[in-house]
């Protein structure tokens, strides 16, 4: 089972990132569970969501402390809430934000990854480009399937195309597809 935690802060799509990873695994022909978990959290409030994948039935509802993979969606929550908790030593972290691991005060931690398990981008850029919007979970999900490889950029591109309108869905897609651009470069 390949589990995923994303964090970010209310509003800026981490419900529907999780989402998104659900469905695509699923039309790659896996199983697949995507939920929240938040309680009366405002816009902007920090919120957690989490998805896992895996080749047979998922009957765990728990969940998840040790998270194969994180994305985290908004940066200046790497100092406030401990998004690292539990990540598995070879685990992969994908953050929006392009600011250099350095500034971000993180690169002591991620150096003892495996070469190519932490890839950071902006991914909010890219939505501002493509979409208009500041709504950075597209262009996560196509650095996610870039690093990990646990789904192909075909699904997401179909998961989104499956949640959002015509115009939107396309605008999301461009921004998915160049973020795997910028994330297999990395």
């Amino acid at each position: 089972m390949f589990e995923i935690r994303i964090h970010g802060r209310g509003g800026q799509g981490v419900v529907t990132g999780a989402e998104l990873l659900s469905v695509a695994a699923f039309d790659e022909g896996k199983h697949a569970q995507a939920f929240p978990s938040f309680g009366s959290e405002r816009m902007g409030a920090p919120v957690v969501s989490f998805c896992r994948i895996d080749d047979r039935e998922i009957r765990l509802r728990d969940p998840i402390l040790e998270p194969d993979a994180l994305i985290i969606q908004d940066p200046t929550l790497l100092h406030s809430v401990d998004v690292f908790a539990g990540l598995k030593s070879d685990g992969y972290i994908v953050i929006n934000s392009t600011r250099s691991l350095t500034e971000l005060g993180i690169a002591d931690y991620v150096e003892r990854f495996p070469p190519h398990h932490v890839c950071h981008f902006g991914a909010t850029e890219l939505a501002v480009r493509h979409v208009g919007r500041p709504v950075p979970n597209a262009a996560l999900l196509g650095g996610f399937a870039a690093t990990t490889g646990q789904l192909s950029l075909d699904a997401v591109e179909k998961a989104i195309e499956e949640k959002f309108p015509a115009k939107i869905g396309a605008a999301n897609i461009a921004a998915a597809r160049d973020a795997y651009e910028i994330a297999q470069a990395a």
